[in-house]
């Protein structure tokens, strides 16, 4: 069904910018600008004011988003019912991850349920816990898989996988034969951190604010962007940093990285599964939640 125009559409309408939509659907500005102006030549009127600094809906506009979101509910009820009626188990997924997640579990996962479901298309799209969200709110992704914690807003929030982060040092620094370390000792050495936004950086600073703590007191000697980033910048020596045990296993493995904890006590989060209230899902994503919540995810350590 060709409903990619009003999914463009309700982007638009939800993050009032061409160029968010542009960034969270993989299309170029002009690309985007066109598919708006040709629902527009459809129906022969604006539906955005784009006078001001910000977009806004048309009261066209906003007519169109109302009817556009249940004609969407109702493509997805479609191929649900379809599905169920035929037995037969198809169509695409889009799961949105934060970067551990994205990077470190879900290949592990889809490669195992796509040897029992082969007809299922997955689409992954990896990001921040922020952009993840971003992605769900405007409708496209089907589900997200988040660190850290999440505001409930317009979602469901269901905790999936226990994690922990730990503090991560090159196998030549002093610290690596040890089991643990104190909070004064970390605050004392060079430290990478995550970007705002980050999930990871989140806990980071929620555990050190309970110990009064702030980044203003530690040694930031650089803030990256992703994780693999993170390690390597730790591994040529350039800092310590708080990672993921699932992050660092494969390093930790071959004996690059080492992980250690605090003294103070674990920096324990969740890894969490979050959904659209609103929102009808398809057979495949019914299929594909039915088999994450089953799954054993520590054979992947």
């Amino acid at each position: 069904m060709e409903d990619h125009k009003l999914k463009v559409f309700c982007t638009v309408a939800e993050t009032k910018s061409f160029s968010k939509t542009s960034e969270i659907i993989h299309l170029t500005q002009p690309a985007v600008s066109l598919q708006i102006q040709a629902l527009e030549e459809i129906y022969e009127t604006k539906l955005f004011d784009r006078s001001s600094s910000t977009v806004s809906l048309t009261p066209a506009g906003e007519v169109l988003y109302k009817y556009a979101k249940e004609i969407l509910a109702l493509y997805a009820s479609a191929e649900k019912v379809i599905g169920d009626i035929t037995g037969l188990v198809k169509g695409s997924i889009s799961i949105g991850a934060s970067s551990t997640i994205g990077n470190y579990l879900l290949p592990g996962v889809i490669t195992d349920f796509k040897k029992t479901h082969p007809k299922i298309r997955i689409h992954m799209l990896v990001g921040n816990t922020k952009r993840v969200i971003e992605f769900l709110n405007s409708g496209n992704i089907d589900l997200g898989l988040v660190e850290g914690e999440v505001t409930r807003q317009k979602m469901m929030v269901e905790k999936l996988i226990p994690d922990e982060l730990l503090v991560v040092v090159p196998s030549f620094h002093p610290w690596a034969k040890k089991k643990e370390i104190s909070i004064s000792d970390l605050i004392k050495e060079p430290f990478i951190l995550r970007e705002g936004g980050s999930g990871t950086r989140q806990m980071i600073e929620k555990f050190l604010a309970g110990h009064g703590i702030s980044a203003q007191d530690m040694k930031i000697s650089m803030v990256l962007g992703n994780t693999e980033a993170i390690k390597g910048a730790v591994e040529n020596g350039l800092g310590v940093s708080m990672l993921s045990r699932w992050a660092a296993r494969k390093e930790c493995k071959y004996g690059t990285l080492q992980l250690i904890r605090i003294k103070e006590g674990k920096v324990p989060r969740e890894f969490s599964l979050i959904l659209n209230k609103n929102s009808v899902s398809s057979h495949a994503v019914d299929e594909f939640l039915t088999y994450l919540k089953s799954y054993t995810f520590d054979k992947l350590l």
